[in-house]
């Protein structure tokens, strides 16, 4: 746990400013970083997996309703800075399993339970790195949600953690990487009849209806502080007065989320990140503002994101909250035929260099829960998971690099060498 104790070695008085938070957030999780290895255990009875989650908001909800519909999985731990969510996973459990349960304000103290073999971490996206560096130290199997890591000094510290701990298995929660289109993808570009790929155009469009702002939740009358582990919720952010619109909100702030970028953008990257296996992008620019939702948010709600691969390829992102017209979709522009993915996903040939060609549409099916399934078939079987740490890592780093580049007004780039943006 040694990570963990560097992570909550903060002198509070310092947290006021934001520079000064970050730099003590690095330098005191890299003083703990040798004090723990992760060690294996054995499963239960049957191979019976034991699911812990940290975070139990809605995604926290649905993910632990994902596992505990899975066989021999049992919900039996949960925790959260508030206190309603964990009453409501108590009749999650209760309802699914027969299993004992139990809820933690800390989650350090789920962590000692040593009968607990897997964690699903579905926490704010500046709460991740801490998480999952103190999961892998507990030597617990990890299940972590999207984005993975929220700057690249976070992804560098997990990165870290899961290279000591080789016998602990990680997924990281892009679920379309264990969609059957994953393999109708493969199969297009492997035949041949894409041609030579130069362009990935993405898209991700939504509404809601009039005075209804995209992602804002209702502030609850038991949000207070003495229902709220306010100090825990803002982990290495900077420190604020209670507020509950911060904590539900949280999306909405650049103290403890991406965006879009890291909320959405990362999934489609992710995809074509596994059938592509596309490396981190030289240069990242991102343009865009608040044109629409102009409610205290601090991220965008319209954007346009471009990539340019080292793969001498452009993947290109556009986003939006105020119409759903064009949805959420991705083409594949080859110099022989598009691939393009929407809720199906299909082959259309370039008459031009193939004037025979014909019209192919995927036909793999998903299966319900893959992704969660393949995270626990690899805990019993071993191999490899569908997202795995290094996927997550490339995909984290492309995501920060966007909204570095909106957040300074320019295009940034990587240095390969220093492993850092410039």
């Amino acid at each position: 746990m040694g990570a963990l104790r560097g992570f909550r070695r903060f002198n509070r008085a310092k947290l006021r400013s934001s520079v000064q938070t970050r730099r003590h957030f690095i330098g005191n999780v890299a003083t703990g970083l040798a004090g723990s290895i992760a060690t294996g255990r054995a499963l239960g009875a049957n191979n019976r997996i034991r699911v812990g989650v940290i975070g139990v908001g809605e995604r926290g909800m649905q993910l632990a309703r994902e596992a505990a519909a899975c066989p021999n999985t049992e919900l039996v731990a949960a925790a959260d800075v508030y206190s309603r969510r964990l009453d409501e996973a108590k009749s999650l459990a209760a309802r699914d399993n027969e299993a004992a349960f139990t809820g933690y304000s800390d989650y350090r103290a789920l962590l000692e339970d040593k009968s607990i073999d897997a964690v699903l971490i579905a926490t704010p996206q500046h709460l991740h790195a801490e998480h999952f560096i103190a999961v892998i130290d507990a030597g617990k199997h990890v299940y972590q949600e999207k984005a993975m890591a929220f700057t690249v000094e976070h992804a560098k510290l997990m990165r870290a953690a899961r290279e000591r701990s080789s016998r602990t298995v990680v997924q990281v929660g892009h679920q379309s990487c264990s969609s059957g289109q994953i393999a109708d993808a493969s199969g297009y570009l492997a035949s041949g009849v894409v041609g030579h790929v130069t362009a990935i155009h993405a898209r991700m469009y939504r509404n809601s209806p009039a005075g209804k702002p995209q992602w804002t939740r209702p502030v609850y009358p038991d949000m207070t502080p003495d229902n709220v582990a306010w100090e825990a919720f803002l982990g290495n952010a900077p420190a604020r007065d209670f507020d509950p619109d911060r904590l539900i909100n949280w999306r909405l702030f650049w103290d403890y989320s991406g965006g879009n970028v890291h909320e959405n953008m990362s999934h489609q990257l992710a995809f074509w990140n596994r059938v592509m296996g596309l490396n981190i992008p030289a240069a990242a620019t991102m343009t865009g503002g608040i044109y629409l939702w102009k409610d205290g948010r601090e991220v965008p709600d319209t954007m346009t994101v471009s990539l340019e691969l080292p793969e001498e390829m452009l993947f290109t992102w556009d986003s939006g909250f105020g119409n759903n017209y064009l949805g959420v979709t991705e083409d594949v522009l080859g110099t022989h035929g598009t691939i393009a993915r929407g809720q199906q996903i299909r082959y259309v040939p370039q008459r031009v260099n193939r004037p025979g060609g014909s019209e192919l549409m995927g036909h793999t099916p998903t299966v319900p829960r893959a992704h969660m399934q393949n995270f626990l078939d690899v805990i019993r079987n071993g191999g490899e998971t569908a997202c795995p740490f290094e996927l997550g890592y490339r995909v984290s780093v492309a995501c920060h690099m966007a909204v570095e580049s909106y957040l300074q007004q320019r295009t940034v780039r990587w240095d390969a060498v220093n492993e850092e943006i410039v």
